[in-house]
């Protein structure tokens, strides 16, 4: 068991780590991530205590965070979202207390939710990306399905280490096509980044894991045995977190020296932007639905440098404009010049006048104070200051008028105009741009 367990743990607490690490804001990988996280522990307890009501129990939580990985794939524009997120909330935690309450055989209950779950994306699959994600998930969750049913129930399979190990490599699978759903989403690059990572892994893992499977191999203490899974959760976690840890450990070790610290972060962020950036060529096969949510994207990480360096809007020709020379080849520069652009773009939708909270000026009032200034009207302390009397007077209509949900319906109209006037610039500055344009032009919602 050692000698497999060891580093079947590490390569899903990475994977685990890989997945927050790519982009903490995403639910999908969230869930991925905490799937093979209870996977993994459920690894460990079968370790120490073989067969365990415990590890049964850990191996069956994966089932509930793949089907909340099956929601959170579905479509945002989808009406009935939220009430699915919630659905799916609810029924995990009934279906674990049964899970729990239930001898072996019945904790096969658990694949309820996930059977439902990948129906509802299958149900929306033609609009995820890529069209082969949906398939391929539900392949993989049968071949999770058949092996913890073949933990479950009293078959003699011989020994079940390697029935825990298939499963892992369906849940590292799950991981992985959760990935590449993300990445493009984001229009990022997935294989260099992983590759490095996954390269660093294998290090530590045969560096630390050869050692600790030795230990747990020779000892007969428990103690001894958890001790060496969690040193290597401790390593995997660096490895998989390498960046958040770089920089925490910045904050702590130049907490004294800001200018330090911030060319440190901003040297941070440019690495861990390269291996995620898409090629240059790749910009011109954008569909316009996917140029609209990547101009989304970038609207909504406008205060982040990091995220704007690896968007491929970076290679606008209106960012084109704004360079010469070398620095035309930096993606730091880009992702500035990219946040000039949209500065731009978010003050031509001022109207003429003098400032005024009345329906015209909603789509302007909507992006400039919310997403270029970065003010959030609705936090119980807003800051103001440095605020002038405009953007006092726009935060205080906004939080005694304006619904949270009024005012992000305005953001996505607004998202929409600077998105389609984006599409128009590139349309006219390359000619190859119309050929890969759709006939169905950008929605730009009431009064667009």
């Amino acid at each position: 068991m050692p000698a497999l367990a060891v580093p079947v743990f590490a390569l899903a607490w990475w994977a685990a780590c890989y997945l927050i690490g790519r982009d903490p804001a995403r639910g999908a990988l969230w869930r991925a991530a905490a799937a093979l996280t209870a996977y993994a522990i459920g690894v460990a307890g079968w370790a120490a205590w073989p067969d365990s009501r415990l590890a049964q129990i850990l191996l069956c939580v994966p089932a509930l965070f793949w089907a909340g990985t099956a929601v959170a794939l579905l479509p945002r524009t989808l009406p009935e979202r939220r009430q699915i997120d919630v659905g799916w909330l609810i029924l995990s935690v009934l279906f674990l207390a049964m899970v729990v309450a239930l001898p072996s055989a019945g904790r096969l209950v658990v694949l309820a939710p996930l059977v439902g779950g990948l129906v509802l994306l299958w149900r929306f699959r033609d609009q995820v990306q890529p069209p082969l994600v949906p398939a391929a998930l539900i392949v993989v969750a049968g071949l999770y399905a058949a092996g913890l049913v073949a933990l479950l129930l009293p078959i003699d399979l011989g020994s079940p280490v390697l029935v825990i190990a298939a499963i892992g490599l369906d849940l590292t699978m799950l991981g992985f096509l959760v990935a590449v759903a993300n990445a493009l989403e984001v229009g990022e690059r997935l294989r260099p980044d992983l590759i490095r990572s996954f390269t660093a892994a294998v290090v530590a893992a045969v560096a630390v894991g050869t050692p600790a499977a030795f230990s747990v191999a020779a000892a007969n203490s428990t103690a001894v045995t958890l001790l060496q899974f969690v040193l290597v959760a401790v390593v995997m976690t660096g490895v998989g977190l390498s960046g958040q840890l770089r920089r925490l450990l910045d904050r702590v070790a130049f907490r004294d020296d800001e200018r330090l610290r911030a060319d440190r972060g901003a040297l941070l962020q440019l690495a861990e932007a390269l291996p995620r950036h898409r090629q240059r060529h790749r910009l011109i096969t954008t569909r316009e639905p996917d140029f609209l949510r990547f101009t989304r994207q970038v609207l909504d990480n406008y205060g982040h440098l990091g995220r704007l360096m690896r968007s491929p809007l970076t290679h606008l020709p209106a960012v084109d404009r704004r360079l010469s020379g070398p620095a035309g080849q930096q993606p730091l520069a880009r992702a500035m010049e990219l946040r000039a652009v949209l500065a731009e773009s978010v003050d031509r939708l001022r109207p003429a006048g003098a400032f005024a909270t009345s329906d015209e000026w909603r789509h302007y009032n909507a992006m400039y104070f919310c997403v270029v200034l970065g003010l959030d009207p609705y936090e119980r302390r807003p800051r103001t200051d440095g605020l002038d009397r405009e953007a006092r007077r726009a935060l205080d209509w906004m939080r005694r008028y304006v619904p949270r949900r009024t005012l992000r319906r305005w953001q996505r109209e607004a998202a929409t105009i600077v998105a389609r006037r984006l599409w128009d610039d590139l349309s006219n500055t390359d000619p190859r741009w119309p050929t890969t344009r759709s006939t169905k032009p950008l929605s730009t919602g009431r009064n667009g």
